[in-house]
């Protein structure tokens, strides 16, 4: 199990930064740069330009790597739960295409609004979809919903759908939010990789959630290097749609679906910044709770470096990912 994490992580890394290595070029002669708002922090508008799509990288390492190890292991006598690392996997390859179609959507209107909100909730609702019936029919998904924490399991039956649908598409959105500035994403789901690797060889010996935590933490290594301050590529709605999926079906393949919400606080804090702020603004009738939103844009507002945001928010998740592991895994 180990030298197969090992592997997963070594390779999927290694993949990664090669693709971007020839990607960016290509991004670059296809002149697809990011596009920012003018109503996004004025310093950002020296960003535009910069190859986006980037996440393509770390989505086809992910998707080559993982499969040539677990078939490997299948060879080789394995006869772990494959059926949920196989949804997983599709559910996280099927929202990073909802992805890539929102970036591909944004340079042929040439601007940074891609799909309507509505579409894109629409797809990546089916998707939700789609992965719970797959689980529930041949993943051995259980419909008892546990309470970290708290360690009491509660028989949810038939409602245990709408809450895990609410909660898929939540964190796919959240880390979504997260990724507004260099390296942010990538560096918070590196991270929380980092919990599942510890839960898969501690808490329940879970071979395939292992070798999903290895590649998406060599996915996220790998893409730092080019993504972090100062960012010569941007992961785009293609890897930030991908990793949420990774993130939140990574949960739910440790039959533990709630955690995510623990070591992914911070993607949530983004989530509900956004929301506090268009309903304050609203009842204030143009006041604004936040300098702006996501949160991390409160921040820069404030005048923190980009580095320094970064480092807080991915010491934070380090610290909630510490507690999670102390107090609910052992």
């Amino acid at each position: 199990m180990m030298f197969a994490y090992l592997l997963t992580l070594i390779l999927t890394a290694a993949l990664t930064a090669v693709i971007l290595r020839f990607l960016i070029p290509y991004l670059k002669s296809r002149k697809l740069g990011q596009k920012i708002l003018d109503i996004g922090p004025r310093w950002h508008k020296s960003k535009e330009g910069t190859p986006t799509m980037g996440g393509l990288s770390f989505l086809i390492a992910f998707a080559v790597i993982v499969t040539a190890v677990l078939a490997g292991l299948r060879v080789s006598g394995w006869e772990g739960p494959w059926l949920p690392a196989l949804f997983t996997g599709l559910y996280a390859l099927m929202n990073g295409g909802i992805g890539i179609l929102d970036d591909r959507t944004k340079f042929s209107k040439g601007k940074n609004e891609g799909l309507l909100s509505w579409q894109k909730y629409l797809l990546q609702l089916f998707a939700a979809l789609l992965y719970l019936g797959a689980m529930g029919l041949f993943g051995g998904l259980s419909t008892d919903l546990y309470l970290p924490f708290l360690k009491i399991t509660l028989p949810l039956g038939w409602l245990f759908y709408p809450f895990a649908v609410i909660l898929l598409t939540g964190v796919v959105n959240s880390v979504n939010l997260t990724d507004g500035i260099d390296g942010l994403a990538a560096s918070e789901t590196a991270v929380v990789a980092a919990f599942f690797s510890a839960v898969a060889f501690t808490g329940i010996e879970n071979e395939p959630l292992a070798v999903f935590a290895a590649a998406t933490l060599g996915g996220c290594i790998g893409f730092l290097v080019y993504n972090f301050y100062p960012a010569r590529v941007f992961m785009g709605d293609t890897g930030s749609l991908f990793l949420g999926a990774l993130v939140v079906g990574m949960a739910f393949m440790a039959n533990n679906p709630l955690i995510v919400v623990v070591v992914g606080l911070m993607y949530i804090v983004e989530t509900l910044s956004v929301i506090l702020q268009v309903a304050f603004f609203k009842l204030t009738h143009g006041k604004r709770l936040f300098k702006m939103s996501p949160i991390h844009h409160h921040f820069e507002q404030c005048g923190w470096s980009e580095i320094r945001i970064v480092s807080v928010f991915s010491v934070l998740t380090l610290l909630l990912s510490i507690l999670a592991y102390a107090f609910d895994i052992l």
